[in-house]
């Protein structure tokens, strides 16, 4: 690797490893009691739009029993509805990242809600799959802007000290997003139907991009701030850090965290429902029990995530466990009515490991990258949730319940040690050469 590179995002400078950097302190907030609540506001405000976000991705999945009836359609074809959402969501995720550093990421936000409600409403219209289709393009390159716009915000104006929490409360957000999407949809098609259920989802966007308008001064990031963050380095070449392996690596940590998740939103619950003889109800109930569980984990993980130097033992101990309880749900004959609590357990050991996950990317950013950083890393969350659906969905389609378990299992055994080798590429890396 070019030395030159690396002393100019930092990676060979000791301090750089854990520490905060240039990016953070672009815009201080203000100390004492005011700055507590301005970091509070900030981190309050991010979170529900992360909520939002998380939301909008569980928006179909929830209701494919209604769709795959009204739209005539197999699994494997509604996950492709997943897939077309995701894979657009990444296109734009990558390329947003760079916008918000020119441009801040306030006015890139208000796009993403917009967008989102839009596709709401356009789904509850649909007449035909390909019309479905249609809207998840648009519903695509609305999520695709909110990581590099979150991370951007939290990064450069919620003081150092309480980022960690920051983290946590923004994983926590977002399980809370995917644990109400179900819970929102769910009984709202059951009641009426899962046209009304998507547009009164349309509505809810609406009234959180209502909230953000309305609060557009506390998450103000001026552009001349934003655009000196691009350039403060002298030559600095804008795609210079993906010459970074540690960047590479969080960027495989995340397709892998995002494929394990993927199975458990979309495929999991519907699993296990076929292999334990779980009533109908509560297969909706087992990912909201898990997201809510994973939430729950994400607040201790806060705390563990105090020390970055044990982030990697974190994931690995969180995601170990998660693991184990993926292969119990697919090779050992459990009572129904005990596959929720199973859900909720994998769901909290899984949320242990979220803030020491977003900790691992930052201690891997180079200086004035943030959103060009995050929005390349967390396109893996895109790429990892289209290609899921493909094959799992398949496996569904041929009746093969306990593979899926086995495989969720695999890919979360392959996560721990890609965030191990995140460790040990991030530490050659800061060795001169």
């Amino acid at each position: 690797m070019n030395n030159g590179i690396l002393s100019h995002f930092g990676m060979l400078r000791p301090e750089y490893d854990g520490g905060m950097s240039t990016s953070t302190t672009l815009n201080l907030p203000p100390s004492g009691d005011a700055g507590l609540r301005h970091d509070a506001q900030v981190i309050g405000l991010v979170g529900m739009v992360h909520l939002i976000s998380h939301f909008s991705q569980l928006l179909l999945a929830p209701l494919f029993p209604w769709l795959k009836e009204a739209l005539n359609a197999t699994y494997a074809e509604l996950g492709f509805l997943m897939t077309i959402f995701f894979v657009v969501s990444c296109a734009v995720q990558m390329a947003s990242g760079f916008v918000v550093d020119k441009f801040g990421p306030r006015p890139v936000l208000y796009g993403g809600l917009a967008l989102i409600a839009l596709a709401a409403f356009g789904f509850s219209v649909s007449t035909g799959y390909w019309m479905m289709a249609g809207f998840s393009v648009v519903a695509g390159i609305g999520n695709g802007v909110f990581h590099p716009v979150d991370y951007t915000l939290l990064n450069r104006k919620v003081s150092a000290p309480r980022l960690g929490h920051a983290y946590s409360v923004h994983g926590i957000t977002g399980s809370l997003g995917w644990a109400l999407a179900p819970a929102f949809v769910v009984p709202i098609a059951m009641a009426f139907s899962w046209r009304v259920a998507l547009a009164s989802a349309g509505v809810l966007v609406l009234v959180v991009l209502a909230v953000v308008l309305l609060n557009r001064d506390t998450l103000h990031l001026p552009v001349a701030q934003a655009e000196k963050s691009k350039t403060s380095v002298k030559d600095e070449h804008p795609y210079a850090f993906l010459n970074i392996p540690a960047v590479w690596m969080c960027f495989t940590f995340f397709l892998l965290y995002a494929i394990s998740l993927s199975v458990v939103q979309a495929f999991a619950p519907e699993a296990a429902r076929q292999l334990h003889g779980m009533p109908l109800g509560l297969v909706a109930t087992c990912l909201t029990v898990y997201m809510v569980c994973a939430a729950g984990g994400m607040v201790l993980g806060g705390f563990l995530a105090s020390d970055p130097e044990r982030c990697e033992r974190v994931v690995g101990m969180g995601f170990g466990a998660a693991a184990c309880i993926a292969l119990v749900l697919g090779l050992v004959d459990v009572p129904g009515l005990m596959v929720p609590v199973l859900f909720g357990l994998m769901g909290f050991a899984a949320g242990t490991g979220g803030p020491s996950r977003d900790l691992i990317v930052k201690r891997s950013t180079p200086p004035n990258s943030t959103g060009r950083v995050y929005g390349i890393v967390y396109s893996g969350l895109d790429i990892g949730q289209a290609i899921a659906p493909l094959v799992f969905g398949t496996l569904m389609d041929h009746h093969q319940y306990t593979p899926v378990f086995i495989g969720l299992a695999l890919v979360q055994g392959v996560l721990i040690a890609s965030a191990f080798n995140v460790k040990r590429v991030r530490r050659t890396a800061l060795v001169p050469g």
